[in-house]
C-alpha cells in the first residue's frame, strides 16, 4: 500500500485482517482501510478505454439492423450505440455508456419511415453525418435535417422523427444517460397520438435566431431550446473566422456550439464542438477531467491517445476517457464533431486540465489500434 510504512502494510496482508474483512461481509459491511487506495485516487483512473468504432463497422452493422428492426417493430429507435469495453461491467447493458457519462449511438432512419415521439429526463442531440429529407420534431416544431447540422433536445420536450426524403439518413445521437442512470433520475413516457403533429411553422427557431448571437427582444420563453437546429454552413463561415489567426495549439481551429439565450453550451449537460484541423496539422498534447467522444465528419488522420495511435477517417467515431493524454494529426484536411461532459464537470467544480511538456509536446508512439471491419 502506498504511503504507509513496511510493517502496516505487512499487517494488512496478514490472515487476521483478511478473516476479519470476510467476516464483515457478511453484514454487508466494508473495510474503508482496503477500499481507500481504490476509491481515493491521486489522479482520475476512469474504466472507460479509449476505443475506435470504424465507418465499416458500422455500415455492415447497420445494413444487418435495417433487416431486422424498424421503429414500429424492435423498438423505437434503429440505433446502435457504442458501448465502452472497459464499462460492460455496468449492468444492464452497460448502462449504455460510450464514456463513464455520454451514451452516443448512431441511428439509422429509411424513407418514409416514422419513429413515435417520446420524452424523457436525458438530454439529448444529434449531429447529421449523412443524408437529407427527414425531419425532427420537437414540441410541435418540424427541423429538417441536412449533413453537418447539429440539434439539439433538451430534457422532458416530446420528440419524434419522419424521413420524406429519398435515401437512408445517418446521424450521431448523444444524450447522458449513464450520468441520469446512475443517479437515479431516469423519466421515460410515450407519445400517445405516435408522432406528434406540427404546432408552429417548420424551422421556427432556425429563423427566429437567424441573428445568431443576436436575441429576440421580448419575452423569450424558448431559452430551453431556442436554437434547435445549427446549420452546417454557419458552422463553416465560423470556422473560417477562426482561421484569419493563429490556430489553438491544443485544438486547432475549433468552435463550441452554445445557447443563444444563456451564451451557456447548447446542451445542458453535454459539450460540443466542431474543430478543423488542415492537412499537416499536429496538436499539442493534453490530459482533462473530462472524457470526449469524436465523429470523424470529413477528412483522415490519426490520435494519438496514451501513446496508443488511432487511424480516423471520416465516419469514424472514438473515444477519449477522461485524463487520458491525447493530440491529432490530420493527414487530410479534417472536420471532427465532438461531444465532452464538461457541463457536468463545471457543476461539480472538478475539470482540470494539463498540457503535456515533454518532446515539443508530443507523446511518443508505442502502439496502433486495430479497429474492427477496417
Amino acid at each position: 500500500m502506498a504511503g504507509v510504512s513496511p510493517e502496516v502494510a505487512e499487517f494488512m496482508k496478514s490472515q487476521t485482517v483478511k478473516d476479519y474483512n470476510k467476516e464483515i461481509a457478511q453484514y454487508n459491511l466494508g473495510p474503508l482501510w482496503e477500499a481507500i487506495p481504490e476509491i481515493m485516487n491521486k489522479t482520475p483512473k476512469p474504466q472507460a478505454e479509449a476505443y475506435l468504432w470504424s465507418k465499416e463497422l458500422i455500415a455492415a452493422k447497420m445494413a444487418e439492423a435495417c433487416q431486422i428492426f424498424t421503429p414500429d417493430r424492435g423498438g423505437e429507435r434503429r440505433a446502435l450505440y457504442f458501448q465502452n469495453p472497459g464499462l460492460t461491467y455496468r449492468k444492464p447493458w452497460g448502462w449504455a455508456s460510450t464514456s463513464q457519462t455520454i451514451y452516443a449511438a448512431v441511428q439509422m432512419l429509411l424513407p418514409g419511415e416514422k419513429a413515435p415521439s417520446h420524452r424523457h429526463s436525458q438530454s439529448a442531440l444529434r449531429f447529421i453525418s449523412e443524408g437529407t429529407g427527414a425531419y425532427t420534431i420537437v414540441q410541435g416544431e418540424r427541423i429538417f435535417m441536412e449533413e453537418g447540422d447539429f440539434l439539439t433536445t433538451p430534457k422532458n420536450l416530446w420528440h419524434g422523427h419522419e424521413h420524406l426524403g429519398e435515401e437512408p439518413m445517418l446521424w450521431m445521437d448523444a444524450l447522458d444517460i449513464p450520468t441520469l442512470y446512475s443517479i437515479g433520475g431516469t423519466f421515460f413516457e410515450p407519445y400517445e397520438g405516435g408522432l406528434q403533429e406540427p404546432e408552429v411553422p417548420d424551422n421556427f427557431s432556425e429563423v427566429r435566431y437567424r441573428g445568431g448571437m443576436m436575441r429576440p427582444v421580448g419575452d423569450d420563453k424558448y431559452t430551453v431550446a431556442p436554437l434547435a437546429n445549427y446549420k452546417w454552413n454557419r458552422t463553416v463561415d465560423g470556422i473560417n473566422g477562426l482561421m484569419q489567426y493563429e490556430p489553438d495549439k491544443h485544438h486547432g481551429f475549433a468552435l463550441e456550439y452554445i445557447n443563444p439565450s444563456t451564451g451557456k453550451s447548447a446542451a445542458p449537460t453535454l459539450g460540443t464542438r466542431m474543430q478543423h484541423l488542415p492537412a499537416g496539422m499536429h496538436t499539442q498534447a493534453l490530459r482533462h477531467t473530462h472524457s470526449t467522444v469524436y465523429h470523424a465528419h470529413k477528412g483522415e488522420g490519426y490520435t494519438v491517445i496514451n501513446g496508443v495511435r488511432f487511424d480516423w477517417k471520416a465516419g469514424d467515431y472514438f473515444v477519449i476517457p477522461n485524463w487520458a493524454w491525447y493530440e491529432h494529426k490530420a493527414t487530410k484536411d479534417a472536420y471532427l464533431f465532438s461531444v465532452n461532459d464538461i457541463p457536468i464537470m463545471d457543476r461539480f467544480e472538478l475539470e482540470q486540465q494539463q498540457s503535456f511538456d515533454s518532446n515539443n509536446g508530443h507523446q511518443e508512439v508505442t502502439g496502433e489500434f486495430k479497429a474492427a471491419f477496417r
